[in-house]
């Protein structure tokens, strides 16, 4: 595993696909499983990363079973429970840490939004030096959606105590301790939405559907 002129190499990072949120204003349950004519949200997540990372986990709690078709390891939060995307940036950079060496960053995307770019992690590497560590986060529409960053691995000490001494769960109050860049995204070519659409409530799900359609 190599990296030309400083650059990072996407051979060296880890997708981690935060699934694990309460969908309250879906009325519970998993809505990235949520059946849209033959395919679920989380079937497009999957699909858009393999084509961009080397190996992908999913950050879920509760019973992993409910996952088993993706055949993916399922890690839930190591700190809290439903502690917000954090701790699932956590859960990543832990089990990074503990199971791949090799790996020096960790990309967080969301379950719920299935056309985030696929240029997402290129570009994301593409920003940031690979020896140093440095956080990118991704925005559209002059607006920042921090869920979708590369995150260093050698930040989880930090990331860990920020987390278990009960500093915010808000994740821009953590990068804001650390050098950071932004990289933007236009909207998705295929679809016309912005790529970080994500469908939190029932009328979101048809957009969803919508997009899907041939057109």
């Amino acid at each position: 595993m190599k990296t030309e002129h400083g650059v990072l190499s996407a051979d060296r990072v880890l997708g981690c696909i935060l699934a694990g949120g309460q969908s309250r204003r879906m009325g519970g349950g998993d809505k990235s499983l949520m059946d849209l004519g033959g395919k679920t949200m989380l079937d497009m997540v999957v699909e858009r990363f393999k084509q961009q990372v080397p190996e992908i986990i999913l950050n879920a709690n509760g019973d992993p079973d409910r996952f088993s078709p993706f055949d993916l390891p399922v890690v839930a939060d190591p700190v809290g429970e439903f502690a917000g995307p954090l701790a699932g940036i956590l859960a990543g950079l832990t089990y990074a840490k503990q199971n791949r060496p090799g790996i020096t960053h960790v990309v967080s995307v969301a379950g719920d939004t299935p056309f985030f770019p696929f240029t997402l992690v290129n570009r994301l590497c593409s920003a940031v030096p690979a020896r140093e560590p440095v956080i990118a986060l991704a925005s559209s529409s002059d607006r920042l959606h921090p869920v979708f960053g590369l995150w260093p691995v050698a930040l989880y000490e930090d990331l860990h105590d920020w987390l278990t001494s009960g500093q915010s769960g808000k994740v821009l109050a953590f990068v804001d301790r650390h050098d950071s860049v932004e990289v933007s995204f236009s909207a998705d070519p295929a679809t016309g939405l912005d790529p970080f659409f994500n469908a939190n409530r029932p009328e979101d799900l048809a957009k969803v559907q919508e997009a899907m359609s041939p057109r």
